[in-house]
């Protein structure tokens, strides 16, 4: 039976310290701070996780500890994916091999930009591996989406359980419920969630519940519930945090919101730095007019 997901999931930050390492202390604050905030489920190390700058050693003890810290209580999805394919087979096989990972976290390959046939290799090479797989559509980062009829044609393997869309079409969801009606669509971006969920997305792999755990859990439980009154409130109510933590590339803005809420170091690994002067002062004002500061 296929494995069903829903609700919302954090994109979890990785915290480093002041000379850059991987703050291990600091993460199991972040993940006892989600398990208590009630939200269904962490993903370690994608996107929002530094994934690109993390060396492979890095990326196994990130997932490696948040299994250990999460203990059972929330759903862990671990970042394995990659643009070779070898590699994201080497990176599943490791979160495998820990015991505990729930699912993977599954990227659309980024740069190399395979034709739809590749495509579907690549991901079904992943899932025969044995760990579900949560298929992860973003062509603004992969400059490649994953197109509806691929999705349809690996919905069919009984490890691909899920898509996270992060494309920033609600249209999508209907086209791929419509050649695939069970199978499983999570919005990948918060301001869309309400939206995605009123034409069937079963929950969202959120950035802002980094900040907000209990509150974008409230919401999406309310949307899944059918209360999209109490939904629509708490979206328009924290609209202005979905907006401003994309003020530059995710995941800068979370981590400067994090850090002003002092519970992670203001630490980047280059290619990634800090934000602008007024990004932070606008980042800050949401977060006081908000009651977060």
């Amino acid at each position: 039976m296929r494995m069903k997901i829903s609700g919302t999931i954090t994109a979890m930050i990785t915290p480093f310290d002041k000379v850059g390492e991987v703050d291990y202390g600091r993460l199991r604050a972040i993940v006892d701070g989600q398990v208590a905030g009630g939200v269904e489920g962490i993903c370690a190390v994608g996107t929002s996780g530094e994934s690109p700058t993390l060396t492979h050693e890095e990326h196994h003890r990130v997932i490696e500890k948040t299994i250990e810290f999460a203990g059972g209580k929330v759903l862990v999805v671990a970042g394995t994916g990659a643009n070779s394919t070898a590699e994201a087979v080497s990176l599943t096989k490791a979160a495998i091999s820990m015991g505990g990972a729930d699912a993977s976290l599954q990227v659309t390959p980024y740069y190399n930009k395979p034709n739809p046939e590749g495509l579907y290799r690549h991901f079904m090479t992943v899932a025969d591996l044995g760990l579900p797989v949560i298929l992860y559509n973003v062509p603004g980062r992969a400059g490649k989406e994953i197109p509806v009829d691929v999705v349809a044609r690996l919905a069919k393997h009984p490890n691909v359980v899920a898509i996270k869309e992060a494309a920033g079409s609600v249209e999508r969801v209907s086209a791929i419920r419509r050649l695939a009606p069970d199978f499983t669509v999570l919005s990948g971006d918060d301001s869309l969630t309400v939206p995605m969920i009123s034409v069937g997305a079963s929950g969202v792999i959120s950035v802002a519940s980094n900040v907000i755990p209990r509150e974008m859990g409230d919401m999406v439980r309310a949307a899944l519930a059918g209360d999209f009154k109490t939904a629509r409130a708490m979206h328009e109510k924290w609209y202005p945090l979905f907006h401003d933590l994309f003020i530059d590339t995710n995941p800068v803005m979370v981590k400067e919101a994090l850090a002003l809420m002092g519970r992670i170091e203001r630490a980047f690994r280059l290619p990634l730095c800090e934000t602008t002067d007024a990004n932070l002062a606008k980042i800050r004002a949401t977060l006081v007019s908000l009651g977060l500061l």
